[in-house]
């Protein structure tokens, strides 16, 4: 049964991937509105902000990525959305596959887009003037938080994606998620905030992570954020699995 799941999954993986090979403007579409707000905020109000001595696009770098993930797991919806109005859910359920292998493989999709996305942020980044002390270990340490803050999010994506009733609907449940980063620290220190928004800005998952990821570049103690980050990332990876798989089975029952 593990072998035949694998095997599906690889299959339905390799038919996702070709979607997006076919229209890559979806990655470069993803990509394009963080790079804009980088662009923004470094060069119009990077300025104005006061975020420590260091650049400030390296202040500002951790928060946009994660704003790029929250940006393209939308497409992860629409995928399904469209997946569902198009009746291939039927067609798969007609034929000897492995049930599960059909949301596993828009999910490891999710991850493959996003990834690439996230390696042109930074690489713009680096063009603007980012700089890391990070080593290697440091590095790898940054891959798995944004991988897994991407499972979770993306697994997040799939109830919209089977619930929606139109397209708008499927995309939309991004934007929350996209503004959720400005309740935050990833674009100026919760000191600067009134009482309670910097209350709820310290003690919302973005913060956690965002503080993680900076640490982590900047080559310094990590402390509790990167705990506090990897349980928020854990906790939301399982409660979003459980629903959407709750969601999938009553879909196709």
């Amino acid at each position: 049964m593990t072998k035949h799941f694998f095997g599906d999954t690889t299959v339905l993986l390799g038919r996702s991937l070709r979607h997006i090979t076919r229209s890559a403007d979806t990655v470069i579409t993803t990509a394009i509105m963080p790079i804009a707000m980088l662009l923004l905020f470094v060069y119009v109000f990077g300025g104005a902000i006061k975020a420590g001595s260091g650049s400030y696009v390296n202040y500002l770098l951790p928060g946009i990525l994660l704003i790029t993930v929250a940006s393209g797991i939308s497409y992860t919806a629409f995928r399904l959305f469209l997946d569902m109005k198009n009746g291939i859910f039927e067609r798969f359920q007609s034929m000897p596959i492995a049930r599960s292998s059909v949301l596993w493989a828009h999910v490891l999709t999710s991850l493959v887009a996003n990834l690439i996305s996230l390696v042109v942020v930074v690489g713009v980044a680096l063009l603007m003037g980012f700089r890391s002390d990070a080593g290697v270990g440091a590095w790898l340490a940054v891959l798995g938080v944004l991988l897994l803050f991407t499972l979770a999010l993306t697994w997040l994506a799939v109830i919209p994606g089977l619930t929606a009733k139109s397209v708008d609907g499927a995309s939309a449940f991004s934007y929350p998620l996209i503004f959720l980063p400005f309740l935050s620290s990833a674009f100026v220190p919760t000191g600067t905030m009134p009482g309670p928004v910097r209350a709820f800005a310290e003690h919302q998952p973005v913060t956690s992570i965002v503080n993680a990821l900076r640490s982590l570049f900047a080559r310094q103690p990590v402390g509790a954020d990167l705990w506090v980050a990897l349980a928020w990332c854990a906790g939301l990876l399982v409660v979003a699995y459980v629903f959407a798989t709750i969601t999938y089975r009553r879909k196709i029952s």
